[in-house]
C-alpha cells in the first residue's frame, strides 16, 4: 500500500493536533472528495482494491432491501455479482452461499478474502453459516472456504473485519458482536478465539456516540450500542496487530507473534496487549507501509492519519457527506476509497423507523505517495522507543 506525505498534505488538508480529543463536528464539503459509485437501496460497508486496480464492495444482510452480497465494480461503472451469482443467491444451504457478508479484503498476494459472519440483521448466527472465502483473482474461483464452528463464532458473535499475514500464514478477524479476536491458521484451517474476556476487545462504558447530530442509542439499554472490537490494521513490518472497539476511544495493539503462539495462556496473552492511544470513535482502520495508520472518525465524517510513535494525527479529509465512514481501501494509484454506511440512521437506533437516505455512496479522494520512514528515522524521532521486532516481516 501507498502511504501519505505530511509535507504534501499538512498545508492543504489539515494541521496536526492531538488524537486524544474527538474531532469537532461541523458541516463541511471537501472538493477533493468525489463519488466513485452509488447504490440506491444497498447499504454498503466494505470495499477493497486489488493490486491491478479491480474494485470490490460488499453489502451485509441488514434489511429486507438486501439483494447481492458482493459486487465487482467494472471500469465502465457497471457491476457483477462476485465471484458469481450462485454465491450471491438468497436460497440454498447456508454453507454454500453468502448469508451476511461484512467485509472484503485483498492481501499482499492479490488474493481476495470475503468474510461472512452469517448473522442477518445482526440478530443471531445462522448454523453452518460463518465462513471465510479465499478467491483467486486470476481465475475468479473460490479456492478455499474456511468454516467456523460455534466455539469460535457463538450465536451473538459478528465477525467484522479481517487482515491476512501471508508470511506467517494467519488471518486475524475481529468479533464486534461479543468482543474477541479470531486467529485462523490458513494452512491447517484451525481457528482460535482469543482475548474474548479481555477489556481491550470490549465496548467501553460511558462512551456516547453523536453522529451527524444523531445520538446513537440502543433502545434496549438507553445507552450507546455496545459494538465491540471492530476496526483492525496489520503492521506487517513491525509485527503488530492494531484493533479498536467501535464504542470506545482506545486504540490497542498486540504482537502478531504472540497471537499465533498457542503456548501462551489466556492470562499471558492478555498481558501482551498494549494501550496505544486515546482516539475518536472509529469504525474501519487501514495500515500504511511505514507502520502508521488511517482511521475513520464516524462522529465527524473524517479520515485521519495516526503515527503510533509520535502519537500525532492529521485530518486527511472531513466532509458531511461521509455519513458514518466505515471501510477504507487504498488503490495502487494512490486513490483512497471510503464507504459511507449510515449505520446511525438504521431503524434500531431511531425508534424502529429508518432514517437512512439513499443512495448509499462509495467515495474516493486522491492521495500523494510518500517516502516511508526508515526504522532509524522513526527511532530518532522517539529515541526512548526501541525498534519494533519484525516477527511477521515481508
Amino acid at each position: 500500500m501507498k502511504t501519505i506525505s505530511f509535507l504534501c498534505f499538512l498545508a492543504a488538508l489539515s494541521t496536526l493536533r492531538s488524537i486524544a480529543a474527538p474531532p469537532e463536528t461541523s458541516p463541511t464539503l471537501n472538493l477533493n472528495l468525489e463519488e466513485a459509485a452509488v447504490f440506491q437501496n444497498q447499504q454498503i460497508t466494505g470495499v477493497t482494491v486489488s493490486k491491478t486496480g479491480r474494485l470490490f464492495v460488499n453489502f451485509p444482510f441488514w434489511s429486507d432491501d438486501h439483494t447481492d452480497s458482493v459486487l465487482e465494480i467494472l471500469p465502465d461503472g457497471s457491476t457483477r455479482p462476485y465471484p458469481d451469482s450462485k454465491w450471491n443467491n438468497k436460497k440454498g444451504a447456508a454453507k454454500s452461499r453468502f448469508i451476511c457478508v461484512q467485509s472484503v479484503y485483498v492481501d499482499d498476494e492479490d488474493t481476495l478474502w470475503i468474510l461472512d459472519p452469517a448473522s442477518p440483521k445482526m440478530e443471531a448466527v445462522v448454523p453452518d453459516g460463518p465462513k471465510l472465502l479465499q478467491v483467486n483473482l486470476k481465475t475468479d474461483k473460490v479456492t478455499q472456504v474456511f468454516r467456523f464452528d460455534p466455539s469460535v463464532t457463538p450465536e451473538k458473535s459478528y465477525l467484522n473485519d479481517i487482515r491476512v499475514d501471508i508470511v506467517s500464514g494467519h488471518a486475524f478477524i475481529t468479533d464486534s458482536g461479543t468482543g474477541a479476536l479470531i486467529v485462523l491458521d490458513i494452512k491447517t484451517g484451525k481457528a482460535r478465539r482469543l482475548l474474548h474476556e479481555h477489556p481491550s476487545t470490549k465496548a467501553e462504558e460511558g462512551v456516547e456516540l453523536l453522529v451527524d447530530g444523531i445520538k446513537v442509542i440502543d433502545p434496549k439499554t438507553g445507552k450507546a450500542p455496545q459494538i465491540h472490537s471492530d476496526g483492525i490494521a496489520l503492521d506487517k513490518e513491525g509485527g503488530w496487530l492494531y484493533y479498536h472497539a467501535l464504542t470506545g476511544r482506545t486504540l490497542y495493539r498486540i504482537a502478531t507473534a504472540d497471537l499465533i503462539n498457542p503456548k501462551l495462556t489466556t492470562e499471558e496473552l492478555g498481558k501482551k496487549v498494549v494501550n496505544v492511544a486515546t482516539t475518536s470513535a472509529p469504525d474501519g482502520m487501514l495500515e500504511a507501509d511505514n507502520g502508521s495508520l488511517y482511521l475513520t472518525a464516524i462522529e465527524s465524517g473524517a479520515i485521519v492519519h495516526f503515527d503510533p510513535r509520535s502519537k500525532e494525527t492529521a485530518t486527511l479529509i472531513e466532509d458531511s457527506r461521509i455519513q458514518w465512514p466505515d471501510t477504507l481501501s487504498l488503490a495502487p494509484d494512490g486513490t483512497m476509497y471510503i464507504t459511507a454506511s449510515q449505520i446511525h440512521r438504521m431503524p434500531q437506533y431511531n425508534g424502529g423507523k429508518s432514517q437512512q437516505k439513499g443512495p448509499y455512496t462509495l467515495y474516493r479522494f486522491k492521495m500523494n505517495p510518500p517516502s516511508p520512514k526508515s526504522p532509524e528515522e522513526q527511532a530518532a524521532q522517539n529515541p526512548d522507543s526501541p525498534l519494533p521486532n519484525s516477527s511477521t516481516g515481508r
